[in-house]
């Protein structure tokens, strides 16, 4: 501890820059993890798999409550949005679905981005520490007086290395959060677009059937 309380000592207001970045972004993070990993997400396969078997056996209003067991999840919004539109046209059914994704989509996949922006700027906050703790070392060896040189000098680095080094402790395990948080928000997209068509399909298929 007296450590990391030496090493913001040393790096001024610039390891309390990238400190507010860390905040920002753990909070992001949080956020994002628990709406997409537990909120959003389901198993769009399985979930399909009862929906395809009671769309075929003409049972629209048991495929809507089986969406409504799982409101917040983003592929049962859209999915019924197209199944309270199974008895219209071709046209209702596909706009309906393409209006629920509009809506979706963007929540899925908010925020998300911001995260490699934090990664960027912590990076950035740390080479500016570093860069005006190297001036402030070269000026120690240009005007300093010998017995304050090597003080001044030693001040000089420490602030280039730990802003350097906070400003990296913060990117880098942002990146990571971020690139699995796109990976995921990018599965949950797809499958939306996917599953989406193919009960758009199915509803077709059964309404030509039964006209």
């Amino acid at each position: 501890m007296g450590e990391i309380k030496k090493a913001f000592a040393t790096g001024g207001i610039w390891m309390y820059l990238i400190l507010g970045v860390s905040i920002l972004a753990l909070g992001v993070v949080i956020e994002r993890f628990v709406f997409i990993f537990f909120k959003y997400n389901i198993n769009a396969h399985a979930f399909m798999a009862q929906i395809q078997k009671l769309v075929m056996a003409n049972n629209i209003d048991r495929a809507i409550k089986l969406c409504n067991a799982a409101p917040s999840a983003a592929l049962p919004r859209v999915i019924k949005a197209g199944l309270t539109r199974a008895n219209k046209g071709e046209i209702e059914i596909q706009n309906a679905i393409e209006e629920a994704s509009l809506e979706v989509v963007p929540l899925v996949m908010k925020r998300t981005a911001t995260l490699a922006g934090l990664a960027n700027i912590a990076t950035l906050l740390g080479l500016l520490g570093t860069i005006i703790g190297l001036i402030d070392a070269f000026k120690a060896l240009e005007t300093a007086t010998p017995d304050k040189r090597q003080e001044m000098l030693a001040r000089g680095i420490a602030l280039a290395m730990n802003t350097t080094a906070f400003g990296l402790i913060v990117a880098i395990p942002t990146l990571f959060a971020h690139l699995l948080l796109s990976s995921m928000s990018k599965k949950i997209v797809e499958e939306i677009d996917q599953y989406s068509v193919k009960l758009e399909n199915l509803l077709i298929s059964r309404a030509k059937g039964g006209s």
